[in-house]
């Protein structure tokens, strides 16, 4: 299965910021063109960006064909990873860069032909800041965060939890080890965003994967209905 590695240098002599709208509104109209459904998964290292993504993976791709733009400074662990689920895997290395962003996500798009894929995973580099402010074109933005992150990890990154359509407790498994309560997260999560959904997952409990997976072909049948 091929993995591509794509790196970039951002001038910054242009406006950044409309330059990454710019460029995000037209990587959504390519995947709206050819009914991908993309999720931009964020999260800082640790919580379990790749560890869901890779059961996602092993539960859809039977039925729907996938692929990856695995994000980070050095983004070849991680990828290989996906690589070994047999699923195209782009490697977006950001260098010193805490995030990604639309122009390394375009240049990520130009080396597949999405008409051949249902679903892009897009997993963006291990960190609850610089993500926020960088627009893909993806269709869902979802936040990660693990219960060993400490349950005050939510409101003291409020920006990536009002701006994202799903959040994610992860690891509620060892809740009681780390002595956090996932309940107070989740009502830290409602108090920033009322209207965001919450899912409390757990690699070693497969109704949680279940639900997580879910989610994602959703979404999924969602984008090939037009929705």
């Amino acid at each position: 299965m091929k993995m591509l590695n794509i790196s970039h240098v951002v001038n910054m002599q242009h406006d950044v910021f409309k330059e990454n709208k710019e460029l995000a509104a037209k990587n959504k109209k390519k995947l709206q063109e050819a009914g991908v459904f993309s999720v931009n998964i964020m999260g800082a290292i640790g919580s379990g960006k790749t560890t869901l993504i890779e059961e996602a993976i092993k539960a859809l791709k039977g039925k729907y064909k996938i692929a990856v733009i695995a994000g980070d400074v050095i983004a070849d662990m991680d990828a290989s990873r996906f690589v070994r689920l047999g699923v195209t895997t782009i490697p977006a290395n950001t260098g010193k860069e805490c995030h990604l962003d639309a122009h390394l996500v375009e240049h990520s798009l130009s080396e597949i032909n999405l008409k051949d894929y249902d679903v892009l995973f897009i997993e963006n580099v291990g960190n609850l800041i610089c993500p926020t402010d960088f627009d893909l074109g993806e269709d869902m933005k979802i936040v990660v965060v693990s219960v060993s992150e400490g349950d005050d990890i939510i409101l003291k990154h409020p920006v990536i939890f009002k701006t994202s359509e799903l959040a994610v407790i992860n690891k509620i498994d060892i809740a009681e080890a780390v002595g956090v309560d996932p309940a107070t997260m989740v009502r830290d999560i409602n108090f920033l965003n009322p209207k965001i959904p919450v899912l409390l997952t757990s690699k070693k409990d497969p109704k949680t994967v279940e639900q997580w997976v879910d989610v994602i072909e959703k979404g999924i049948l969602s984008k090939k209905q037009g929705k």
